[in-house]
């Protein structure tokens, strides 16, 4: 039997993990396996947080974590859209690494949100993601960056999602995969909110909401597994197996270049927050953009992003600037630079190339 690089490159993969998780059968078992239960596409759920035929999505900047993740979500209409009292909550955030962040999502933005749903009424919160196949186990990670500490001292329950079971989804419009692996608590969490972080990725070019969702997709699915030419379509593809209910964008930090490792870092201070993912992504990258730093991310328009592009083709969201509303707000009592900052991003989220 011949195998495909990305067969051997797997298998390479799963002995260095077997190695430093020799002691973890459950992981390795879950890691090998395919899942058994198979789900369809969920229906298509409406956005909450929209004015009139717009996607909004707030911008803001400050230096209290919990004021800023607080005054995003009330910017494009509160908390309370989401509906999440006594409902359970999975936060995603991304926890690529054990390295701090913007390589991670900053904890205390993701403390910040736990403490926003608790007091919404949410019965069980959960924060949960699975660490880059190199870099497992996710507990490890979680403890390095702080998260952990947050979810125990906030009374969140950590999950390890490379512990857990996996469901198979079908993915008719799909062009590379016929098929998802995806996390089991994607569908058994009755609310789900993306926690991702602005940062550029020298695979992917960027890494924000729609690139967030790999870290629940089963290790067999990881982009560069299924067609490394494809790494941005194919992250678009996989999010046809879900749709956040929230994202929260965390900009305290942006990695501007390099990534998702590590790279050029810019304490912007921002937090952000759509029901948008595209909507999202598009101002993300336009603050990227706004530095120039990211010869993929500056040479480029927003729009002809390659995960954008495709994300647009498959109906996962906004579809042109005319269909964005940006609200932004600074809570600094001086911030002279802010309003610079506003229209750089506004002038790189509405050009659009000409068809």
């Amino acid at each position: 039997m011949t195998l495909s690089r990305r067969s051997i490159l797997y298998l390479v993969s799963l002995l260095v993990v077997s190695v430093a998780l020799f002691r973890w059968r459950t992981t390795l078992k879950n890691l090998l396996s395919k899942p058994q239960t198979v789900l369809p596409v969920q229906p298509k759920l409406p956005n909450h947080f929209t004015e009139g035929d717009k996607a909004l999505v707030s911008l803001v900047r400050g230096d209290n974590v919990g004021q800023m993740v607080r005054e995003a979500i009330d910017l494009i209409g509160g908390i309370e859209k989401l509906a999440v009292r006594g409902q359970t909550v999975l936060l995603k955030p991304n926890v690529v690494s054990g390295e701090p962040s913007p390589a991670t999502t900053n904890p205390e933005v993701i403390r910040a949100a736990i403490h926003l749903v608790k007091q919404a009424g949410a019965r069980k919160i959960y924060v949960g993601d699975m660490s880059a196949l190199l870099t497992l186990p996710t507990r490890k990670n979680m403890a390095r960056t702080g998260i952990l500490k947050v979810a125990e001292e906030t009374g969140a329950e950590p999950l390890f999602l490379e512990d857990h079971g996996w469901v198979k989804i079908d993915l008719p419009q799909a062009n590379y995969l016929r098929e998802a692996y995806v996390s089991e608590w994607i569908y058994k969490a009755d609310r789900v909110i993306n926690l991702p972080v602005i940062k550029t990725h020298r695979s992917a070019t960027y890494s924000l909401c729609l690139k967030n969702f790999i870290g629940a997709t089963h290790g067999r699915q990881r982009p560069y597994l299924i067609d490394a030419s494809h790494w941005e379509e194919i992250i678009a593809e996989l999010n046809l197996a879900y749709q956040p209910h929230l994202n929260i964008v965390d900009g305290t930090k942006a990695m501007v270049s390099g990534g998702p490792w590590s790279g050029a870092v810019e304490k912007t201070g921002i937090i952000a927050a759509s029901g948008d993912r595209i909507a999202a992504d598009i101002i993300g990258l336009a603050l990227i953009k706004h530095f120039g730093k990211a010869r993929d991310v500056a040479g480029k328009n927003v729009w002809e992003q390659r995960q954008i592009k495709r994300a647009i083709e498959l109906g996962l969201g906004a579809k042109g600037h005319d269909s964005i509303l940006l609200k932004h707000k600074s809570l600094m009592p001086q911030d002279a630079d802010f309003n610079q900052l506003i229209a750089s991003i506004e002038k790189h989220a509405a050009t659009r190339t000409k068809r």
